[in-house]
């Protein structure tokens, strides 16, 4: 019998964040007692928090797991890809659009 919920194994595609690249939190993420040093259900993660992606593992042979620095707060918390969202491609699409616009070119 199945688990009743399967999901999606992530490893079988790349990575969606690389190390060095800028993310922004997109849930308020708590302390499920994994992180040493901290009560459990205590905030680490605020939604909206920027961060940068410095490094990349693996949980369960399935999940991609982003050990995120989280500057203003001075810790590096371990996120899932639904957590968050690239502040990178975000700037990369304004540029190209504010190129667009420059040259007369309409979308």
């Amino acid at each position: 019998m199945g688990l009743g919920r399967e999901e999606e194994v992530e490893i079988h595609n790349p990575p969606r964040f690389t190390p060095g690249e800028q993310v922004r939190a997109t849930r308020n993420v708590r302390n499920d007692g994994t992180y040493p040093g901290k009560e459990v259900g205590e905030s680490l993660v605020r939604k909206g928090d920027a961060g940068f992606v410095r490094d990349v593992g693996t949980f369960l042979q399935q999940f991609y797991i982003y050990a995120v620095e989280w500057i203003d707060r001075g810790i590096v918390v371990g996120m899932r890809a639904r957590e968050l969202m690239s502040l990178d491609e975000v700037s990369t699409l304004a540029t190209a659009e504010c190129t667009d616009r420059s040259k007369g070119k309409t979308r």
